[in-house]
């Protein structure tokens, strides 16, 4: 049985070892050095195009916990990370050239691992994992397109922030929908006046982000969905384009004042569980330090802990909860699995972590074991069960945050020590369930 993992990046990588390690033989295709995507330059596997930051090292942040995981998987990134580490204070940061080659070496290295330097054009038959990341190619994006059966998501993406509910002021914020129509599922921000437009201006003279040059309008590499505005480019056609957008406030009254607001901005429950909501219409380009400064103004946001930022770039990935399970399979056809950034999961550590995960779930299927679900409680099932059970109407990338995990039992107040609780119970429930492996 060979199994093809299409992509050499880092989560086709992670999938390609777990399958050889557990004795399949793999396939292994990557369209470098033959071609190269707008944002690859170097020949090596598993290339870090943009930060070679792989985030905290400390296991009390969700990046350090998802990387303790991944080391317990038996994971190639942390061994390349180990080897190719650079002095960063609390970050794990990497030579860029050093974590490629130790990858590209140990992947070569590998008897039962076959590098094949192609490009894939059509998703071929049999068993097959799809590991090409946010710029994949257009002709295997239209067959990937063809094989869901619908346009999933494929555009120039400017996606909204989230934030954690219990950072929320609920004095300030509302439960309701618009003119009361159905359950109140929407959390809301009124404003009067001068707080927007506080916010307005202060919005405007935020500091974008910048782009690759492959991400401007006019590349030819450059497109957009309509859908996703960023605000700040809204803001900028008048005072009021977002109050008659967005932040429209008709069909809402303020409990507090028994009127309507003079501008509203509106939560959306991002999870099933309400412990994350996301900003509707906040799509953004502004920095990340720009976003908490600024969007820290709306009312009840004051000391929003923010999960993720909003960014803009060329993504690529699928309205995952109508076509993956947990495992990262297809769920119409278990032939196929899908990793990376592709499936919905953001970041470095986050897409090796999902080709881990796929590469490991099709290979107990193949030699006939029982097929491992990680706990919800660990980082990498958590992320997992986001990718599975998220919104399939407002579904958008995720990374690894402490927000995903169940709640605990017990309300701590402190934060530090509320994510060493969380920390210590996700690494028990995965020592447990790698028992069974």
């Amino acid at each position: 049985m060979t199994v093809k993992v299409i992509g050499a990046g880092l989560a086709g990588c992670e999938a390609a070892w777990q399958l050889a390690n557990a004795g399949i033989n793999v396939e292994l295709y990557e369209m470098k050095p033959k071609k190269f995507t707008p944002a690859h330059k170097y020949n090596g596997l598993a290339e870090l195009v943009c930060s070679n930051s792989l985030k905290a090292e400390r296991v009390e942040s969700a990046a350090g916990l998802l990387k303790e995981e991944m080391r317990r998987l038996g994971s190639l990134t942390m061994l390349a990370a180990e080897a190719s580490k650079v002095s960063a204070g609390g970050a794990l940061a990497v030579n860029r050239e050093q974590f490629s080659d130790f990858i590209t070496e140990k992947i070569n290295a590998h008897p039962n691992i076959t590098l094949i330097s192609a490009e894939v054009t059509e998703i071929p038959d049999g068993y097959v994992i799809i590991a090409t990341g946010p710029l994949t190619s257009d002709s295997l994006s239209k067959s990937i397109a063809s094989l869901i059966g619908e346009d999933y998501l494929y555009f120039h993406d400017a996606v909204a922030p989230i934030v954690t509910a219990e950072s929320l002021d609920r004095s300030l914020v509302f439960e309701a929908s618009r003119y009361g129509r159905g359950e109140p599922d929407y959390l809301n921000c009124p404003m009067n006046k001068e707080e927007y437009l506080k916010f307005y201006n202060e919005l405007l003279n935020a500091e974008s982000a910048p782009l690759h040059d492959f991400e401007h309008e006019g590349h030819k590499d450059f497109k957009v969905y309509e859908g996703c505005m960023p605000i700040e480019v809204l803001a900028k056609r008048g005072e009021d384009t977002m109050r008659f957008g967005p932040l429209k406030p008709v069909g809402l009254t303020d409990p507090r004042t028994g009127n309507r607001p003079y501008a509203v901005v509106q939560l959306r429950k991002e999870n099933n569980d309400g412990t994350l909501y996301n900003l509707v219409g906040f799509q953004t380009n502004i920095k990340f330090g720009e976003q908490k400064r600024v969007f820290s103004l709306i009312t009840g946001l004051a000391n929003a802990e923010f999960v993720r930022y909003g960014v803009m770039h060329r993504n690529t990935y699928l309205n995952s909860p109508k076509v993956l399970d947990k495992h990262f399979c297809f769920k119409p056809n278990p032939e196929i699995y899908f990793a990376g950034q592709m499936t919905g999961v953001e970041g470095y550590i986050e897409s090796a972590a999902s080709g881990i995960y796929a590469g490991m779930s099709l290979a107990r299927r193949l030699l006939g074991k029982t097929e491992i679900t990680l706990p919800l409680d660990t980082m990498l099932g958590a992320l997992a069960n986001y990718v599975e059970v998220g919104s399939e109407h407002s579904f958008q990338p995720m990374g690894c945050n402490m927000g995903i995990l169940p709640e605990l039992p017990e309300r701590i107040k402190n934060k530090q020590e509320k994510y060493a609780v969380l920390a210590n119970r996700a690494l028990k429930s995965l020592d447990e369930a790698l028992k069974d492996m």
